[in-house]
């Protein structure tokens, strides 16, 4: 556990001018304030702000954040409040201990709801003070060390959402202390068997690869001596979800792995850097393609560096980089460092020329429609690599890996992309799906009369290009569904002798819109064009209100509507729709729903109403006008299909044992895939038939029983596996 001197040590040895009577207060009220508090691990509760505080301090922030670590959980765990906060430590620590705390405070109806809303707000809160972010991922980190006593489907939750988000997060912000630890620490819990297979291969093999780093060490510190070179030559092992990456990526064995050694040398000034190349490569032959200058040419977090890999010692692939203490330090703690002493750690438009994604994040959330929508947009900004393309001017462009010249123009301004009809890479049309490749200088060709399709949407790779492509999509399709709605009631009303116009005109839709439930009567026009009301239904609450003397059309007026074939229910789907009438009805393939399932249906014209798991990873990127509420009609007989997946030691006799556990539930198996991995395993997907998700459940649990078994889940498209 670390103690208060700890951290008054670190904090001094940073920065001496740092104040320590602030950081001793806050631990005094910190430690009155969770007295008698533990955590799952039976530690004093304590335990946990100090390990943050540390963090922190190591970090090399101020004071003000050092005491908002202690009291990160003060107000919400204990009888303090914000305002004691503000009276004892000032404005500057209570406003940092506010952002953190409403992060967290906001109930909502789900877990998924909140966690995407959460991480919404941390993001926002980033463009008022970026400690609060800096308290928080502290705060992620210790919590992910102590995860060993949290139940396992949290461990897992909490895992997905770390390496999803926080871990990304950190390496955009250039921490990449903290991205390697968070990514290791939710590797570990996400897939267990893998991990400690790596682990128990760097234990076997830690002497043998601790000789060959410091032989090259050795041989480098040569080098830079003999050259009259200063400098500082450090050598490591890559971190475990790095190796697994690149196994994962180059379809390799762990034996099979050569280039899982780093090495790192620190030099005076840019000069030396370029000089230090030069030497290694003199010295052992570069493998092509592996060169990247970071210097020239800095990613957006304001990491510089020289990367090279050549063929070492004894034909070992072995990676360099080069860089200046200066660059090194920005390269550790990121954009801790440069918002270090400026403006108390706010976000001013200066620094937000240098980190241009982060502006952008600030500037689309408020065009998202809801938070998961946010978070989706969130990961495509994290998660790729990045290249650099050039603009006929010269003007460099930094994109994601795999963005087309959409995506390009969409960096250039909204207008550019919305009016995209082609695009010149290097003088040569191309198509608008090229991916685009380091060092490509691209022209954007316009036309005004061009719009945003959906077909673009399979193109782009940017948050920033799908978000306005959406948006747009929305707005349309809107305004075709109110056209088509009038178009509806006009024909349906002819048919009742009703003038939907005159009505319109004349403000009695108001109180239909009113008594269907809806905010506008768009609203309710839009709902008819999208299928989500029939317009015999909403006509029929129209002629009410034309005819308050009788509740509804006579049999003289009220024309029979014949149902076409494609109209009619289909009754044997078991589901029930609320307020819809006679609408084709087919289940997702993607997430196969059995009976037993949360479901919601998705209309799509022409198609009628597909319905999805609740939890089908595709509905978060569905229109939210097209989504209608629907449940399981009574007890099922007919069987449904489901997928199964398996990961299994790579044993005699182990596809019969799993198939005749699914047998012993009577249950068909209409598919398999099997696929043997390098590492011992054997991954199988089952295609299965079955009359509930109670059936589907109980068989799972009882594979899941045997022995050669490492993991089985449920399984749906888009689940990592």
């Amino acid at each position: 556990m670390i103690d208060i001197q700890q951290i008054l040590d670190m904090a001094s040895e940073k920065n001496e001018h740092t104040n320590l009577e602030l950081i001793q207060k806050a631990y005094v009220f910190a430690a009155a304030s969770h007295q008698g508090q533990t955590r799952l691990s039976g530690e004093p509760y304590l335990s946990h702000p100090l390990a943050v505080a540390y963090t922190l301090a190591k970090m090399g922030f101020d004071e003000a954040t050092i005491a908002a670590g202690l009291l990160h959980d003060t107000v919400e765990d204990t009888k303090a409040s914000i305002e004691d906060i503000d009276e004892e430590f000032g404005e500057d620590v209570a406003d940092i201990v506010d952002g953190v705390t409403k992060i967290d405070t906001i109930k909502f109806e789900n877990k998924e709801e909140a966690q995407a809303e959460n991480i919404r707000k941390m993001i926002l809160a980033m463009s008022h003070d970026m400690r609060v972010l800096m308290v928080k991922l502290a705060d992620r980190l210790h919590n992910m060390s102590t995860l060993d006593y949290q139940k396992s489907y949290k461990q897992q939750r909490i895992s997905r959402e770390t390496m999803d988000i926080y871990a990304p997060l950190a390496n955009r912000l250039g921490l990449y202390i903290m991205k390697r630890d968070l990514e290791d620490l939710s590797f570990k819990y996400l897939q267990p068997d893998v991990y400690n297979q790596i682990v128990d291969w760097l234990d076997k093999h830690q002497v043998v690869e601790k000789n060959i780093i410091d032989k090259v060490v050795n041989l480098i510190r040569n080098l830079l001596q003999e050259n009259n070179v200063q400098g500082k030559v450090y050598g490591r092992i890559k971190h475990k979800y790095s190796i697994y990456k690149k196994m994962q990526s180059q379809s390799l064995t762990l034996d099979e792995m050569h280039d899982i050694m780093a090495f790192r040398v620190l030099v005076k000034d840019i000069r030396d850097c370029y000089a230090v190349l030069g030497l290694v490569h003199s010295q052992w032959k570069p493998v092509h393609g592996r060169f990247k200058d970071y210097i020239s040419m800095p990613k957006t977090n304001g990491y510089q560096s020289l990367h090279t890999t050549v063929i070492g010692p004894e034909a070992e692939r072995i990676e360099i980089q080069i860089r200046t203490e200066e660059m090194h330090k920005q390269a550790e703690h990121g954009i801790a460092a440069h918002w270090l002493y400026k403006e108390k750690g706010r976000v001013n438009s200066k620094d937000l020329e240098q980190f241009s994604w982060l502006r952008e994040i600030f500037e689309r959330q408020g065009g998202e429609s809801d938070s998961k929508e946010f978070i989706q947009s969130l990961k495509m900004d994290l998660f790729k690599d990045e290249v650099y393309v050039y603009t006929p001017a010269g003007d460099v462009k930094e994109l994601p890996e795999g963005a087309t010249p959409l995506d390009f123009a969409f960096q250039i301004h909204t207008k550019v992309g919305a009016h995209c009809s082609g695009a010149k890479i290097n003088d040569r049309l191309m198509p608008l799906n090229t991916e685009l490749k380091n060092g490509d200088m691209v022209e954007i060709i316009t036309d005004p009369n061009r719009n945003p399709n959906r077909d673009w949407l399979s193109m782009v790779k940017t948050a920033k290009a799908r978000s306005y492509i959406q948006r747009y999509l929305r707005t349309e399709e809107r305004a075709r569904a109110i056209r088509l709605g009038h178009e509806l009631l006009e024909k349906e009303g002819r048919k009742l002798s009703l003038n939907c116009a005159r009505a319109l005109k004349d403000g009695h839709f108001v109180f239909v819109a009113q008594d269907l439930k809806y905010d506008s009567v768009d609203d309710l026009i839009a709902s008819v064009g999208y299928g989500h009301i029939t317009p015999r239904r909403v006509l029929n609450r129209l002629y009410g209100v034309l005819h308050p003397e009788e509740s509804q059309p006579d049999a003289a007026t009220q024309l029979p509507v014949k149902e076409g074939k494609e109209t009619q229910p289909r009754k044997h789907e078991g589901v029930s729709l609320s307020g819809i009438d006679g609408v084709l009805m087919r289940f997702a393939q993607c997430c196969n729903p059995v009976p037993g399932d949360a479901i919601i249906g998705y209309i799509s014209r022409g198609v009628g109403i597909t319905v999805h798991r609740s939890d089908c990873p595709n509905v978060a990127n569905m229109e939210i006008e097209r989504l209608v509420s629907v449940t399981w009609d009574g007890e099922q007989e007919a069987p449904h299909a489901a997928g199964i997946f398996v990961i299994a030691k790579n044993e005699k006799g182990v596809l019969a044992s799993i198939s005749a556990a699914i047998a012993k539930y009577n249950v068909n198996i209409t598919g398999l895939v099997m696929e043997n991995c390098v590492d011992g395993r054997a991954k199988l997907r089952f295609k299965v038939e079955v009359l509930n998700a109670a059936e589907l459940y109980r068989m799972i649990d009882e594979i899941r029983g045997m022995p050669s078994i490492l993991e089985v889940i449920r399984e749906r498209e888009g689940d990592d596996v």
